[in-house]
């Protein structure tokens, strides 16, 4: 069996360029400023995006050890360190690792710093002079900067990105091996991912469309429609000069009439304007129809439950369910961040710092948070349930995971968890054993009878 491999992915691409979509609007340099004018430009898709993003944002990410070895945990701690000495926060560099959603992908450039301690230099500074490898920062290459993928030629793998940016607009290639690349999924390997957005731009089409035309319809039924009659001398039909000149001039009056603080027309004698109202109502609800298409623009990420409070119809339960199905997909969405991060930054942070974490079992790995809070109420339920019937114990590991839930600090040594379930049964004091004997003699004395009579 020969080791070599045979066959090909099958991408439709040439010389490093893309041709995967089918719309012509959707593919390339095009593809992007459509993805950008719909995410800045639609309220609902902005709405999405933002929400999307300050979920995200809120989520609290971990560096977990490969093991409980001193130097896996110590590595871990390293590399949860320069997460946060970067020159720009973590917060922001994850707003920018946010963009593969609209875009379907996003490739930043991994810079390095010596970590020195303080310095003048915002760039080389660092929080800690251990002499140690940190990010400097992780700062995107835009999409739109994009000029082409290189790929090797007898291999065909990916190599690195080719970006042709302001100001100096000269080609640079970026080595994968020195970025890092997230897409939103995997099809025939494609770089470019694929665009939350790619589902909703139908319904957004026509809807930027229908929106135009409801504005224009507005704006003519407050004018009026209106009406240029010339004077029987005048000849604006004719073929010559003047009388094509007399209609154009005309057909510009009547095209140019607006509603606004410097409306108002002169015209010569003999000439008159009339402005027809408008007839009636129209046999389509725009308003109707703009709504059903932004219900299917939400319904593209999961994220109709936007527009719940906005109908006369909807109950709890239904919100609940979409918040839910929401939050599932908004976890999926850290889980690619994070498996970027394990398998494309992180190993190679600890290869550059090798000899100082010699003998590690593995490299740290990445975790996140839960995006929604935990039903507390449910939550401690099926815990006390859980530890009634014997099927959990309480120990340290329970203590913190509720305290996080809870949003509770963190436990400390001075207080001992108590890890023995309370028996509700057995009093905590019983009383001491006393000799009766002399009691019983007392109360012979006292009632004169003999305790064998009685």
């Amino acid at each position: 069996m020969t080791p070599q491999e045979i066959g090909r992915v099958g991408q439709k691409k040439y010389a490093g360029i893309f041709y995967e979509e089918f719309l012509p609007e959707l593919s390339g340099t095009r593809g992007i400023e459509t993805y950008k004018e719909m995410a800045n430009n639609d309220e609902i898709i902005f709405a999405m995006l933002y929400a999307i993003e300050m979920l995200l944002r809120q989520t609290k990410f971990n560096v977990e050890p490969a093991s409980s070895k001193g130097v896996d945990k110590d590595a871990a701690d390293f590399v949860d360190s320069c997460l946060n000495d970067m020159q720009y926060t973590w917060q922001d560099t994850l707003s920018e690792i946010l963009s593969f959603l609209t875009y379907g992908w996003s490739y930043h450039e991994i810079v390095y710093k010596r970590r020195g301690g303080r310095s003048k230099d915002p760039r080389y500074s660092s929080k800690y002079d251990d002499g140690l490898i940190g990010w400097r920062k992780l700062p995107i290459r835009a999409q739109d900067t994009l000029s082409r993928w290189q790929y090797d030629p007898v291999t065909d793998e990916l190599q690195g990105m080719v970006q042709t940016a302001p100001p100096t607009y000269t080609e640079v290639m970026i080595p994968i091996e020195k970025a890092l690349h997230f897409r939103t999924r995997s099809n025939k390997e494609n770089p470019e991912g694929r665009s939350i957005l790619r589902g909703a731009y139908r319904s957004w089409y026509f809807k930027k469309r229908i929106q135009e035309i409801e504005g224009i319809g507005v704006e003519r039924d407050l004018a009026g429609f209106p009406i240029m009659t010339a004077p029987p001398e005048a000849d604006i039909w004719g073929e010559s000069e003047e009388a094509q000149k007399k209609l154009h001039n005309a057909e510009t009056i009547v095209t140019s009439i607006r509603r606004d603080t410097r409306e108002g027309l002169v015209v010569p004698e003999g000439w008159k304007l009339e402005l027809l109202s408008a007839g009636g109502k129209r046999n389509f609800d725009t308003g109707k129809i703009i709504e059903r298409y932004d219900k299917r623009i939400a319904m593209t990420t999961l994220a109709d439950f936007i527009l719940l409070g906005q109908q006369s119809t909807g109950s709890f339960a239904l919100s609940s369910d979409k918040t839910e199905l929401f939050g599932t997909a908004m976890g999926t969405y850290l889980d690619i961040i994070c498996d970027v991060f394990n398998t494309q930054a992180i190993p190679r942070l600890i290869d550059l710092n090798a000899d100082h974490f010699d003998g590690f079992s593995d490299y740290p790995t990445m975790t996140h948070g839960d995006v929604e809070n935990v039903d507390l109420k449910a939550l401690g339920s099926f815990v006390n349930q859980m530890v009634g019937c014997g099927a959990l114990t309480p120990d340290g590991g329970l203590e913190d995971y509720l305290r996080q839930a809870a949003h509770l600090p963190d436990r400390t040594d001075d207080y001992p968890t108590n890890t023995s379930p309370v028996d509700e049964t057995t009093p905590e004091t019983e009383p001491e054993a006393r000799d009766v004997s002399n009691d019983s003699d007392q109360l012979e004395d006292e009632s004169g009878v003999d305790g064998e009579e009685a």
